[in-house]
């Protein structure tokens, strides 16, 4: 019996320090599995700070490069509409040489035509020269017309459309020096002073210097000048070239003007006239 409990007694000993030295063997596991947790949580939680550090870095970037993009859409914006300024104002200069251009062009077609019509006046000086000289006429620009002009004193007596030889022979000479002159059309008016006048045949000054006119195309034309070339035409005593006061003064309105009529086709404009 007594065997038997010390048998019993060493088997419960023998279980006790087993039981000890598993629970020592637990604990030390559990505070190495506890302290190999811990560790990881602290890794884990560094890596997650620093996690949340590169997030915020790049949230950080990820703003500038918003800020960077809205910059760069506002300088690109602004490009574009100096661009399209630019594009304008090239637009609006291009435009402009156009028109300097067509208006250089169109001096310089004026200036031709001036030239032409100055030598042309020149000619026509030069043509009536010898009775320039003489006294017997002059030439003129009047109202941007070329314009012989002969004193009726000349051509007739007072009062008298009837052409005195003097008269006529001068006539003569202008006929052939207006025949010449090719491409031109002639229109003679007559003007006189304001001294009234009536007779029967003359009833006021408008008749006198109508028929002064007539007589003389009708002399010029019996001289060689082509008929279809030439007209009359009668001012009286309204248009005066110098005073009615004095007896210069109305020699001078006392006169016959031979007008070179201007060439319509040379004005500006006169294509367009044509198509109307």
């Amino acid at each position: 019996m007594l065997r038997a409990l010390s048998l019993a007694g060493a088997l419960l000993l023998t279980s006790g320090c087993v039981m000890k030295s598993k629970y020592v063997e637990l604990e030390t596991e559990y505070a190495n599995t506890r302290s190999q947790l811990e560790s990881d949580v602290a890794d884990r939680n560094g890596t997650i700070l620093k996690l949340e550090g590169e997030v915020e870095a790049l949230s950080a970037q990820v703003d500038k490069l918003k800020s960077d993009l809205e910059a760069t859409e506002q300088s690109a914006a602004t490009l574009r509409k100096q661009n399209e300024n630019m594009l304008k104002s090239k637009e609006g200069l291009e435009g402009e040489i156009v028109q300097m251009q067509a208006a250089l062009e169109e001096l310089e077609r004026r200036k031709a035509k001036s030239e032409a019509r100055l030598q042309e006046f020149r000619a026509l000086v030069s043509a009536f020269q010898k009775m320039i000289d003489a006294g017997t006429l002059s030439v003129k620009i009047v109202n941007g017309r070329m314009v012989v002009v002969l004193a009726t004193d000349v051509l007739f007596g007072s009062g008298s459309a009837t052409l005195s030889r003097e008269g006529k022979d001068a006539l003569a000479e202008v006929a052939q020096i207006l025949a010449g002159i090719e491409k031109r059309e002639f229109q003679v008016e007559g003007h006189t002073d304001n001294i009234p006048i009536s007779s029967d045949r003359f009833p006021n000054n408008w008749y006198l210097a109508s028929a002064r006119a007539i007589n003389v195309v009708d002399h010029l034309v019996n001289s060689g000048m082509p008929a279809d070339r030439i007209s009359a035409a009668s001012y009286g005593e309204f248009r005066p070239v110098d005073t009615n006061k004095t007896k210069e003064g109305r020699a001078q309105n006392r006169r016959i003007e031979i007008v070179v009529v201007p060439d319509l086709s040379q004005l500006p404009g006169y294509n367009e006239l044509q198509e109307l």
